[in-house]
């Protein structure tokens, strides 16, 4: 199967997912704010759009599948604000919208899954439950993917490893759930496959983890010291990063499994960091 991906914040893992789908022959459109950015994704083989700016309305129309990796902001989701009236009239065969696991909140270690009430602690979180229910309103073939953590080539732990920067900040209890960004391909390429309107995908690998514990094997993998623990209540953080340690959650990958048959390339950390060990030569 083959079609025309309208990719509306081509970031991260939008750059992912658009290496499995270029090959098959898939015509990929993707938005950028600036025109640097914009060269850069042409390079690639994806047809660049500058936008806000460029009228979005024959790429709308072309388009058989859109995929929204823009975050919220205060005001809401910054796409719907701008293009949601053309949106709503598009018919595209599948809309895919990238939101995060942080709209569960924190559940104290405790396992969630698809169906666990959304009650985020952050306003990131909340941002993203209102975002996500403006996604739905739109009436468009909707599938909702929760992102865990995103690693992967050019985000890991190894840089702030090696430059003798990366912390061990230990909070009794704390654990997060990953993914690395070839499996978020992986499962957006499925669910294309196997569309789903209305369906919510946990995209998350098999282990959840403490945050100390994988610095701690990165600097194994390395030959590096162990960066030394530090207690998070007395640790020097910025609000910013000490908000990230305000829920604690086991995030259940089962759907994703059992419904798109996604198996993981990197079930755990540990296969996802020898991979990007091992890509860096």
């Amino acid at each position: 199967m083959t079609g025309t991906l309208l990719s509306l914040g081509h970031g991260y893992s939008a750059r992912a997912l658009a290496r499995l789908l270029l090959p098959q022959g898939w015509e990929i459109i993707g938005t950028t704010r600036t025109p640097e950015k914009a060269a850069d994704l042409a390079e690639t083989g994806i047809s660049p759009v500058v936008w806000p700016g460029a009228d979005l309305s024959p790429h709308i129309d072309r388009a058989t599948h859109i995929l929204a990796s823009a975050a919220p902001g205060e005001d809401g989701d910054p796409i719907l604000n701008e293009i949601g009236d053309q949106l709503a009239a598009a018919s595209p065969e599948w809309v895919g919208y990238l939101s995060t696991t942080g709209v569960y909140g924190d559940h104290e270690g405790d396992w969630v899954d698809e169906t666990t009430p959304l009650a985020p602690s952050t306003k990131r979180g909340q941002h993203r439950v209102e975002a996500e229910a403006q996604w739905c309103a739109t009436g468009l073939p909707l599938h909702i993917f929760r992102l865990a953590g995103i690693y992967g080539p050019g985000r890991g732990p190894f840089s702030k490893v090696r430059k003798g920067t990366a912390r061990r900040i230990v909070k009794r209890g704390q654990v997060f759930s990953r993914i690395h960004v070839d499996d978020i391909a992986q499962v957006l390429a499925a669910s294309i496959a196997r569309p789903d309107p209305g369906a919510v995908y946990n995209v998350c690998d098999d282990d959840p983890a403490p945050p100390q514990d994988v610095i701690a094997h990165a600097a194994e993998l390395l030959g590096k010291p162990l960066p030394p623990e530090e207690d998070f209540e007395t640790a020097e953080m910025s609000p910013m990063a000490r908000s990230f340690y305000a829920e604690s959650k086991k995030v259940s990958n089962r759907r994703i499994k059992e419904e798109l048959g996604v198996r993981l390339l990197y079930p755990d950390y540990r296969a996802g960091l020898a991979a990007l060990l091992e890509d860096e030569g």
